[in-house]
């Protein structure tokens, strides 16, 4: 296990945060776009933005939960809410689906690199910080549409969603057995991740459906 530095700690602890504002804010446009209330607005932000990490948790058996370690993350996911709604409403801006896909796809990147991250600190295998960089990645946004009411878009778009932070989990782990500075395996996963999401949605890139 490799000793990471404060300052590795503290661009580890910035992605999150980043991550977090990305899904939230996914996740308050689709609430949006399903004409739910503002409470319903924020609480889907909420599971989109914390979702995710709160699973990996678990699986990684981490306590506190990352929100309840860091309670201003609440807050500002909480502000971002109000802020958001107010910007939509005055602005009369149109949400649609592809409105919501681009935040959706950094968040994808950011988180996929902390899940990946978190794992190998604890010594898990590549096999597993890959699995739970995917586990961070997709769950919030899987819960943010099953609350929704629709088929998680992670399993029924076709194009690459999971595979994509697949890919970008084992360049993290590459990098990281090669004894890489962390910033460099951060930043790569995470362009790997987000960019390969990027490029699916603007080639519309499609994986084969399961045909009976």
């Amino acid at each position: 296990m490799q000793n990471v530095p404060l300052w590795g700690e503290t661009l580890r602890l910035l992605v999150e945060l980043l991550a977090t504002a990305a899904f939230a804010l996914s996740g308050i446009l689709e609430g949006a776009r399903k004409r739910l209330d503002a409470v319903g607005v924020v609480v889907v932000g909420f599971l989109a933005a914390f979702g995710g990490g709160t699973l990996r948790d678990l699986l990684l058996d981490q306590r506190p939960f990352f929100w309840v370690r860091h309670v201003e993350v609440l807050w500002g996911v909480l502000a971002l809410g109000v802020l958001a709604m107010l910007f939509l409403r005055n602005r009369h801006f149109r949400v649609t689906e592809r409105a919501m896909q681009w935040p959706d796809a950094l968040g994808l990147g950011l988180f996929a690199a902390t899940g990946v991250h978190h794992a190998l600190l604890l010594g898990m295998p590549g096999l597993v910080a890959v699995l739970m960089g995917i586990v961070t990645g997709v769950a919030g946004g899987v819960l943010r549409d099953v609350v929704c009411n629709q088929i998680p878009s992670a399993f029924h778009d076709h194009r690459p969603y999971a595979v994509c932070a697949f890919v970008g989990g084992w360049v993290y782990v590459g990098l990281w057995s090669m004894q890489a500075p962390g910033w460099v395996s951060l930043v790569a996963c995470v362009g790997v991740t987000a960019g390969l999401r990027g490029l699916a949605l603007w080639r519309d890139w499609q994986l084969p459906p399961w045909r009976l």
